[in-house]
């Protein structure tokens, strides 16, 4: 029986942080992430497999949250 994945919306920061450096691992380093346009971030988080979240529900705030779970997630991951 396939894992149930319940879908990820916009305010599930940790979630889509951790999607994010699945897809991109250390390709992005702390750094690199806080320099990430919202646009693109944006996108890719569209693009996730199992994001239900529309673009119109975004806002800054999301995205700021999303960049810096991003980096706690890097962070962990680095150890």
């Amino acid at each position: 029986m396939p894992h149930y994945e319940p879908p990820i919306h916009w305010r599930d920061h940790e979630d889509i942080a951790l999607k994010l450096y699945e897809k991109f691992g250390d390709d992005f380093n702390e750094g690199k992430i806080y320099r990430i346009r919202f646009t693109d971030l944006l996108e890719w988080v569209l693009q996730l497999p199992n994001f239900a979240g529309k673009r119109e529900e975004c806002n800054e705030g999301h995205l700021e949250m999303i960049q810096s779970s991003w980096v706690y997630e890097w962070r962990d991951n680095q150890k």
